[in-house]
């Protein structure tokens, strides 16, 4: 039987979205025959895990469906037997990258991702707290529909029986790696008030994520795309490709991993930086492993957290240091792709000393671009007014400090990847 981790991390009060994730984890048994592990790393408040607990508690039992329910206090207890079981080094420093004070998007995912090792699972389905399935018909839009069937076989047999593709015949005996769609309604990084304030100050930030020599209508073309996921159509029949998949193209709150990607490289543990979750989708179309694209986009929303007076200044530092880590990843991603097939050992699996390899080597760059960058959104915040150009005096108060996180969170990531083999050992005994 096919084991697979279900897995949704989360911070806030979410009891509607576990509901509705214990009934794909359902479908996914019900329809595939799955043994489904559905996971719930839980770092709430007290009251919010206890309301969290009493909906799991409450759940109709649901053949091939396991449930577990992870405070922070079990996640870390866990981490501490296996760190110690693996015999690394600086153990305290690896529980701080696996489990850090701050919110950290990789992190979470990479203690789901050694968590799907102990529990013996084939591949892991990852889901976010803000964010629904689509109806159709009057039934919830599963995306484990499309990542079930080919994940971790031979792209040829998905091909074999019929299932349409547009990739190339040398990557056939590549196995299926990723499968993944993405999301309708808001966008995915809260900027709609400054894009309603004023579209070129919009333009303007936005940009930034984009490497520094780019044309003006290579930059303008990014923003266009940014963070719209897949629009707002809903969702009308079924569509999927067997491809390369294009990381623009899917999200990580739709998406799952075979098992030898994630035990062989770990997220980025990076805090207080948006997008430092996906990485992996680079790797897996940089190394050419094949992928399935299909359209059974989630439900995007925000919650109102990121608004309120504590919650604004903490989302737009997390904003402002994923366009500082974009000095780094655009260095690794341009290496990567340079590199290709050679991502790859004999039997088609990702090599991590590659990784570590471009990893140190960014860690190496001028910075000037990114005082560049925090010089344009201190021009652009300060335009907004109001708790933006507040904002902005606190940018202003920790230029050094962000500069210098941008960096040693890739030495931490290079560090991470180096352990992660052992971990994964440690974590499957």
């Amino acid at each position: 039987m096919n084991r697979i981790c279900l897995c949704l991390p989360t911070n806030r009060a979410c009891s509607a979205t576990l509901t509705a994730l214990h009934d794909e984890a359902a479908y996914a048994a019900r329809r595939f025959g799955a043994d489904v592990q559905l996971l719930i790393l839980d770092s709430a408040d007290h009251r919010t895990r206890a309301e969290h607990a009493r909906v799991v508690a409450a759940l109709r039992p649901a053949s091939g469906v396991t449930v577990h329910h992870f405070d922070e206090d079990a996640q870390r207890a866990f981490l501490r037997r296996t760190i110690e079981r693996a015999g690394l080094a600086e153990p305290e420093r690896l529980l701080h990258l696996m489990l850090p004070p701050a919110v950290s998007y990789g992190a979470c995912t990479n203690r789901g991702f050694l968590l799907a090792a102990a529990l013996g699972c084939h591949s892991l389905h990852r889901r976010d707290s803000d964010s629904t399935y689509q109806l159709h018909a009057g039934q919830p839009v599963f995306p484990v529909h499309h990542e079930l069937p080919w994940l971790g076989g031979p792209a040829a047999e998905a091909t074999a029986a019929g299932l349409p593709t547009d990739l190339d015949p040398a990557l056939l005996d590549r196995p299926v790696s990723l499968a993944g769609a993405s999301f309708i309604g808001e966008l995915s990084v809260d900027l709609g008030e400054i894009r309603h304030l004023d579209e070129g100050v919009y333009h303007d930030v936005v940009s930034l994520w984009a490497p520094g020599d780019w044309s003006e209508e290579r930059k303008r073309h990014l923003v266009e795309e940014s963070f719209t996921g897949a629009g707002t159509a809903p969702f009308t029949g079924d569509r999927a490709t067997l491809t390369v998949v294009d990381p623009m193209r899917v999200d990580m709150c739709n998406i799952a991993f075979d098992r030898a990607i994630y035990e062989r490289v770990p997220l980025p543990p990076a805090t207080d930086t948006i997008g430092s979750d996906y990485f992996l989708l680079h790797l897996v179309h940089d190394a050419g492993l094949p992928g399935i694209l299909h359209n059974r986009h989630i439900e995007n929303f925000h919650t109102p957290e990121r608004r309120t007076d504590t919650g604004f200044p903490a989302y737009q530092r997390r904003f402002v240091k994923f366009l500082l880590s974009m000095l780094y990843f655009h260095h690794v991603y341009d290496r990567m792709a340079a590199e290709g097939a050679g991502l790859l050992d004999e039997r088609h699996r990702v090599r991590p000393d590659r990784i570590v390899d471009f990893l140190r080597e960014s860690t190496g760059l001028d910075r000037t671009e990114n005082v560049w960058r925090l010089d344009r959104v201190d021009t652009a915040y300060r335009k907004l007014g109001g708790r933006y150009a507040t904002f902005a005096d606190q940018l202003a108060a920790e230029r050094e400090r962000l500069w210098d996180e941008a960096e040693s969170d890739m030495e931490d990531f290079a560090h991470l990847v180096e352990a992660w083999p052992a971990l994964i050992e440690a974590a499957r005994t």
